[in-house]
């Protein structure tokens, strides 16, 4: 009987599907060329020292995987032995992987871990300061959980005139961590808030895995409201812990964290109270003690002392400006003196005068000609008269 190649590889793949030992294996191994296709099937080879089979992973079960497959990886894989009919070659066909070794939920942290790490999500630098005195707490949680209340009753007792917003989210299972990342960025849309706490209470790592997730790392590092990450476990840590700008190791720590204690507050403005009046007291006695040291503490005694002080000074001054009086009308005696000396009118009055022609004083006889018109000032007058003749002085 001749058959062809595909009824061939058909009914290898057949005898291969009925055997109960290849419908559910479980096989351990290293990955190598590993492939994500984009249709979001998974193709790799899994290999030990001495063999190798294909295998491929559908995208209904590679959707499931909480961590990403690589290279070099040990893993164990649950699935299915059958034939690919076109190739006549037989595969391993994967429902399920994990890490050889460690949980998938750890390699998946890990992994995320080092990713953001990487991204500088984790940076101390980028951290945003809590306010000191928040007006307005917002709390992503839970609203039936012990975390909310608790949360709600240590800020109440601690500072009960902040304002508390609560946003009910899932905090476990499918679609909570897109919840959580959702209720971040609405509260820094509509900037409803002064600082945020996030989180729940204890749980085992898969209850808690959604603050693992990428997108609520990613929305407490895009958060411009300070951020504070409050999972209920004391020793381990999760991805929202390294991003938030301060993580508290349960809720009502992050409460105690988010507003400061009323009680405490009332001392301190006490303390502050007692130290100033005490700076003021201080104060005022050193300034008594200087006020001291003066002779005179009646005020009027100072004033009559000013008084005596500006009568003095005036009588000085009085006394200076006479002297100065006095000293300027001799000068000015002596000038006049000495101008009156030097005064035409007195040359006159001792019978001298002044002889002019056409307004212009004549000093020599060469100025005259014969029937010119003249005009003699005397002390007491003047005398118009014209010249008949001029004669020359000859110097001997």
């Amino acid at each position: 009987m001749t058959i062809t190649v595909t009824q061939l590889n058909r009914y290898i793949k057949s005898i291969i599907e009925k055997d109960i030992h290849l419908v559910n294996v479980v096989v351990k191994g290293e990955l190598s060329n590993f492939k994500l296709h984009t249709s979001g099937h998974c193709y790799m080879t899994l290999k030990d020292e001495n063999s190798a089979i294909r295998a491929v992973m559908f995208k209904s079960a590679a959707s499931l995987l909480k961590f990403r497959p690589e290279n070099g990886m040990k893993v164990v894989c649950e699935g299915r032995i059958s034939v690919y009919e076109r190739d006549g070659q037989y595969q391993l066909y994967i429902n399920a992987m994990q890490p050889d070794g460690v949980g998938d939920l750890h390699v998946a942290f890990e992994q995320l871990k080092e990713k953001l790490q990487k991204e500088g999500l984790f940076d101390p630098k980028k951290k945003k300061p809590i306010p000191k005195f928040p007006k307005t707490v917002g709390v992503i949680t839970s609203p039936t959980g012990a975390a909310v209340r608790d949360i709600v009753n240590v800020i109440t007792r601690r500072y009960p005139s902040a304002e508390i917003l609560i946003m009910p989210v899932l905090v476990q299972g499918d679609g909570a961590a897109e919840q959580i990342a959702k209720a971040i960025y609405y509260f820094n849309r509509e900037k409803s808030a002064d600082v945020l706490i996030v989180g729940r209470g204890g749980g085992s790592i898969e209850e808690l895995w959604a603050f693992n997730e990428e997108p609520v790392a990613r929305a407490l590092f895009a958060s411009e409201i300070p951020t504070i990450s409050a999972v209920g476990h004391e020793t381990d840590f999760t991805i929202a812990d390294f991003v938030a700008d301060l993580r508290a190791p349960t809720p009502s720590a992050a409460a105690e964290l988010a507003v400061p204690s009323k009680l405490e507050l009332m001392a301190l403005l006490r303390q502050n109270y007692s130290r100033m009046l005490y700076a003021v007291r201080k104060s005022i006695e050193s300034k008594k003690e200087i006020l001291s040291r003066f002779a005179i503490k009646n005020p009027m005694d100072m004033v009559n002392q000013n008084r005596i002080m500006v009568d003095n000074s005036v009588k000085h001054l009085m006394s200076a400006a006479g002297k100065i009086f006095q000293q300027k009308s001799k000068a000015l005696a002596v000038a006049a003196a000495r101008i009156n000396d030097l005064s035409p009118l007195n040359v006159l009055a001792r019978g001298y005068g002044v002889v002019e022609k056409e307004g212009r004083i004549i000093k020599s006889v060469k100025q005259i000609s014969k029937g010119d018109a003249l005009y003699v000032r005397l002390s007491d007058g003047n005398v118009k008269c014209s010249a008949h003749e001029t004669e020359e002085f000859v110097n001997v």
